[in-house]
């Protein structure tokens, strides 16, 4: 595409006016302590995990919902200015195009409970949002989750949002008053699926020597009394919790039993105490060269 001087100017205009917009946003989010940098639409699915997903068809959506990015979240700020130079090229030929009026092809999107993320086309989401436009024709497959996200949420606060989703649908689905489960809390997602693996698996192993099956509520009244209260014993007398601010008791129990799968295949005899204190000597040990390397570096500032 040949261009004459004054095409040239502008374009490169445009992309260095959406450049220190981009750099403006990184320091208003860095002030008011927020993120300056789209959703990963990776790291938003493995949180809330989609059930199914819907081709929907070509449709214009509004830009200012779109939230997030399949592969380019890094390039670009939150309102989808360009970040990085090595962007220029490739955003000043299409933002000639739209000066022109040509037409380019649609965008292609997730939409996620009314959000979207791009998978292809950033660099012309970009450079309709710079030069003012509200809407984009955009190829649209829908992601259905029952855990609704917006812009204004953080990942932790996602997270936070997936995780109580999960226990309230595990509450829900077996009713478990049989279990204390005010003290079997979880912090991570999928933990609560673990937990049902956890309990069928041990349940599955009691009716091998039954001529009948027990219940669900049988094998998760034993899995609480012989395998669960036995390892959460094991980490309040070591005091691991203490090392892992922010976790709780049934986070260390997912940590210690698959640690413990891991070390019964090179000892088949090694107890869950021993794992216990074994996992709270590597972790002192682990922080106390922290620490010294820290020191180190302090000293290699200072001189």
């Amino acid at each position: 595409m040949n261009l004459n001087n004054s095409q040239i100017t502008q374009v490169e205009n445009d992309f260095n006016s959406a450049r220190r917009r981009a750099r403006f946003e990184s320091i208003l989010s860095a002030l008011n302590w927020k993120s300056t940098s789209l959703f990963s639409l990776y790291e938003v699915t493995s949180l809330i995990r989609p059930v199914s997903e819907t081709y929907k068809g070509i449709y214009p959506i509004e830009l200012k919902r779109i939230i997030g990015s399949e592969n380019r979240y890094m390039d670009f700020s939150h309102n989808f200015m360009p970040k990085n130079n090595h962007l220029r090229s490739r955003w000043q030929h299409l933002d000639l195009v739209m000066h022109k009026n040509e037409e380019w092809p649609p965008i292609s999107v997730y939409e996620i409970t009314g959000w979207y993320f791009v998978r292809d086309g950033n660099h012309r989401v970009s450079v309709a949002k710079a030069n003012g436009a509200e809407y984009i024709d955009a190829e649209i497959v829908v992601l259905n989750s029952m855990i609704k996200i917006s812009p204004d949420m953080t990942i932790p606060e996602l997270k936070k949002k997936a995780v109580n989703y999960e226990r309230n649908r595990f509450l829900s689905q077996y009713t478990p008053s049989y279990i204390p489960m005010g003290d079997i809390v979880f912090t991570g997602v999928g933990a609560y699926a673990d937990l049902v693996q956890h309990i069928l698996v041990h349940k599955y192993f009691i009716n091998q020597n039954l001529d009948h099956e027990i219940s669900f509520e049988e094998g998760a009244i034993s899995w609480y009394k012989n395998v669960y209260k036995p390892i959460v014993d094991a980490i309040r007398e070591e005091k691991l919790l203490s090392f892992f601010p922010g976790h709780t008791e049934g986070d260390m129990y997912l940590y210690i039993i698959k640690r413990w799968d891991e070390e019964k295949k090179i000892n088949s005899e090694m107890s869950v105490h021993e794992v216990t204190s074994k996992v709270k000597k590597e972790t002192k040990e682990s922080k106390r060269k922290q620490k010294q390397k820290k020191f180190v570096d302090s000293q290699n500032v200072t001189e």
